[in-house]
């Protein structure tokens, strides 16, 4: 049993049942399966997989600007299956989460973020600007919505780390009560256990599920991201 619920968080409470090198090792493999080109006359079971995700990224991609900026959907694709490859992770017992720290979702936004950011100025700077101004506004006004729209554009990228990371941990903080609660139900009612098994077993589906979810809206964001760009 952990001392706390926020124990699972810290990499050195306990041995990880992959070390935080190998597991990285291990992603790094895992991505280089799943974004890798196909070059067999036939769909093999890896291909047969990830078709289906590529897709999914793909189609909300082509839905924004993403597409007619070179070089920026094969990074939000990667980035997708890296969430989807880390997350999943983490749910796995004694397993060192990843994505429920900001300083691993924020190595992902920010730099995107920032890019998008330096090539809008960087190729329209007068357009740039402009966006921070909403057209039709009175005169009085201006002021106040130039300084609320610098704003929501300056924190994005924490607001988007903050998202993910929070979503990871409150769903690993649930899990760990109920493995404890379980623990402790374990000799004293076996009906209350069988409740907690049961429910667990459910809760571990339904964030299954989040971590697709997750992964999925912390792309969406980066794809809508790029609407902003000066074109």
């Amino acid at each position: 049993m952990m001392p706390d619920i926020f124990s699972s968080f810290d990499p050195y409470m306990y041995n990880t049942l992959f070390p935080t090198n190998s597991m990285f090792l291990m992603m790094n493999t895992l991505i280089i399966l799943f974004i890798q080109s196909s070059f067999w006359v036939m769909s093999t079971r890896s291909s047969t997989f990830k078709t289906p995700i590529k897709e999914t990224i793909f189609t909300q991609l082509t839905r924004t600007s993403t597409t007619q900026l070179k070089g920026l959907s094969t990074p939000l694709s990667a980035i997708f299956f890296i969430l989807i490859i880390v997350n999943l992770m983490g749910l796995i017992p004694y397993t060192f989460s990843t994505s429920s720290h900001l300083i691993f979702t924020l190595t992902l936004g920010l730099p995107i973020w920032m890019s998008l950011i330096i090539s809008s100025f960087s190729h329209n700077p007068k357009k740039s600007t402009a966006h921070f101004l909403p057209d039709g506004a009175p005169d009085w006004l201006n002021p106040f919505l130039v300084l609320i729209e610098t704003t929501s554009v300056l924190v994005r990228p924490l607001t988007l780390s903050f998202r993910l990371a929070a979503n990871m941990s409150a769903g690993h903080i649930v899990l760990s009560l109920m493995g404890i609660y379980c623990a402790s139900a374990w000799f004293s009612s076996l009906t209350t256990t069988i409740f907690l098994t049961i429910s667990a077993m459910g809760y571990i589906l339904f964030e299954v599920a989040i971590c697709l979810i997750q992964a999925y809206i912390f792309c969406l964001l980066l794809s809508l991201y790029s609407d902003d760009h000066a074109h």
